[in-house]
């Protein structure tokens, strides 16, 4: 489940959602105890509020779906479940296949996630203090201004100091070191990243976030 800002990957005709209030066409199936076919349907019919994603993936109003729960069964209908706190996470990647694939993967994990994926660190500094992301993940080997200045930059920053930070790069350790190192908490992972691993990395981040009623 993925909410979208306005940023680079947002669509210009998708609703700007304050809140953590809408979730994937399966857990809508799941709370209204459907079919995801009838929750399509539904969708169809205009009794519950969906869109699309530029990826193509739906996304449910919960505030809606609430409201199809007390129409059809106001006696009932279960109250809308505890919500985790959505992971807001920033991808640099100046490669053009790996974004695309961290797009995919992330659309396809239908987890509490709003994720947005730039090409360059420049962009990155631009977006950040906006975008004020949980986690970053970071090549180090980009043009221009490299992952480990941008690194440098951030750090010295107050409001992401609790940002956790994720390195996936070829670059040897020594290198690493010899170009003044990483921030202590950053992780480091290999290319080419498995995205298994970081499905599970990434879940555990969500699950680690607060949960709000």
């Amino acid at each position: 489940m993925a909410r979208h800002l306005i940023t680079v990957e947002s669509h210009p005709l998708e609703p700007l959602m304050v809140e953590d209030d809408y979730c994937g066409t399966s857990y809508a199936a799941k709370l209204l105890r459907l079919s995801v076919a009838t929750v399509q349907t539904l969708v169809e019919k205009g009794e519950i509020e969906a869109w699309k994603t530029q990826g193509g993936h739906r996304r449910i109003s919960l505030a809606s779906i609430e409201k199809y729960q007390q129409r059809y069964s106001p006696q009932s209908a279960p109250p809308l479940p505890v919500i985790q706190q959505r992971l807001h996470v920033l991808v640099v990647e100046d490669d053009g296949n790996l974004r695309e694939l961290y797009r995919a993967n992330f659309d396809d994990w239908d987890l509490a996630v709003d994720y947005t994926v730039v090409q360059s660190a420049l962009e990155a500094m631009m977006d950040i203090a906006t975008l004020q992301p949980d986690l970053l993940i970071t090549d180090l080997k980009m043009p221009e201004v490299d992952g480990i200045e941008m690194l440098r930059v951030l750090k010295g920053r107050l409001k992401l100091q609790t940002m956790q930070v994720l390195v996936v790069t070829g670059m040897p350790p020594e290198e690493i070191e010899r170009r003044g190192g990483l921030p202590a908490n950053a992780l480091v992972r290999p290319k080419p990243l498995n995205f298994d691993w970081l499905h599970g990395y990434v879940s555990a981040q969500v699950m680690a976030r607060p949960k709000t009623a």
